[in-house]
């Protein structure tokens, strides 16, 4: 076993006794006063309180979504229905249906429930081989000594009454550490299978959510293409065109000149050349806005690398794509964008001074992460630049998530379904 394996090995164990404690605390704390707040409903308590449970019950669901994806790679889809914020008596007897009408809300019971027991488990198995090994031979260099005067007292299966028990129990502490060195990462994952097995929502309403969701992010895309054409309109506009017809006015006084005036002429020919220098960057700027030509000629890693040495900051690109292979032009260019649009993010907003960018494809999907060492606090789906990005993303059914706590650091990640070729 190499050291990074066996790194993953005692970092799944960390993170096991981290879903333990949060198993036994948060799921069960979550589970009691849902349940509670459900059966007071009748005598109209539950009415207010219900709602507030179930909906930090899917808060603590979504958390553990975030970390099944970041710490074993399994996505657990969540379909949860929109709910109603009028205020008023009325409003909360609204979202207080709405919320038990929902599917999803007895998934996330069911899934508390087995947490809280199963899971708490298979999340207690990779401490629990690995610190077995530390137990087993604090018996063996002594304190079989108390334990044999006491009567003896059992390790697993091994009833540790003398030395030679006590070595014994030292090396089966040891295999279980090795074991665990093995298994930890698959026992991790298993936890958070289990948890995908009981959150994911049925196929009828993942296929629901996928229509309203295709309904919407189509939406986006045509409100986005709208935008961007008045946005290239008014860019010629009030530029090159602009430019080039000030040139033509220059070039017809030039002409009437030429012969009269001719210092006067070459002034105004110079005035021109600059115009229609002025002009030429201009629609390469616009041009470069549009499709950057970096893009077109040599892919996505070599125009995000590009982007990093524009940067005012340290910039570091990791790159892991199968070499000369590619995604479709619409795919690379939104990729593009987004990255472009959190690099500028990192700089402007989060006050960072190291940013770095991670490019990979796997499990049929474009990953990009882009993480920066800033004040963090920056959130998803609250308007600004992180909303735009994820809009553009939508039309490919791309997602993105966001982990910023305040104070930092910041780090956001996309994915995109595409084919390479």
């Amino acid at each position: 076993m190499n050291a990074t394996k066996a790194r993953e090995a005692l970092l799944a164990g960390v993170r096991g006794l981290a879903l333990a404690l949060v198993s036994m605390t948060g799921s069960v704390l979550l589970f009691t006063l849902t349940v509670v707040s459900i059966g007071l409903i009748p005598v109209g308590i539950g009415v207010f309180a219900a709602p507030l449970f179930i909906e930090r019950v899917r808060a603590h669901a979504d958390f553990r979504r975030t970390l099944a994806l970041s710490w074993s790679g399994v996505r657990i889809p969540s379909a949860y229905r929109p709910v109603p914020r009028r205020p008023g008596p009325a409003g909360w007897a609204a979202r207080c249906t709405t919320l038990l009408r929902d599917p999803a809300t007895w998934h996330d019971l069911r899934w508390m429930l087995a947490d809280m027991t199963a899971g708490f488990g298979i999340a207690l198995l990779p401490p629990v081989l690995l610190a077995y090994v530390a137990y087993g031979w604090v018996i063996a260099l002594g304190v079989w000594r108390p334990i044999a005067n006491a009567g003896g007292d059992w390790f697993l299966f091994i009833h540790v009454t003398s030395q030679q028990s006590g070595y014994a129990a030292a090396a089966l502490g040891t295999a279980l550490f090795v074991l665990g060195l093995f298994v930890n990462p698959a026992l991790l994952r298993g936890h958070f299978q289990l948890a995908r097995a009981l959150l994911s929502p049925s196929r009828e309403a993942e296929l629901a959510q996928r229509v309203d969701r295709l309904t919407e992010t189509r939406h986006d895309a045509v409100d986005t293409s709208a935008a961007e054409l008045r946005r290239i309109e008014r860019d010629l506009h009030d530029g090159a065109q602009a430019r080039l017809v000030a040139m033509g006015m220059n070039l017809g006084t030039i002409e009437a000149l030429v012969e009269k005036d001719p210092a006067q002429a070459k002034r105004l020919l110079a005035t021109a050349r600059q115009s229609s220098a002025e002009a030429l960057t201009e629609l390469r700027d616009l041009v470069r806005g549009i499709h950057p030509p970096v893009l077109a000629e040599r892919g996505l890693a070599d125009a995000v690398r590009a982007l990093a040495l524009r940067l005012p900051v340290a910039t570091e690109v990791s790159v892991d794509l199968p070499d000369r292979a590619r995604a479709e032009a619409p795919v690379e260019s939104a990729a593009y964008f987004a990255v472009s649009e959190l690099l500028t993010n990192a700089v402007k907003h989060a006050a960072a001074d190291s940013v770095w960018v991670d490019l990979s494809y796997e499990a049929g999907a474009l990953r990009v992460s882009v993480g920066d060492n800033g004040r963090g606090g920056a959130e998803a789906g609250a308007g600004g630049g992180l909303s735009g990005v994820e809009r553009r993303l939508g039309t490919f059914d791309g997602v993105l998530a966001v982990s910023s706590p305040v104070g930092g650091p910041t780090l956001v990640t996309l994915e995109i379904p595409c084919a390479l070729s």
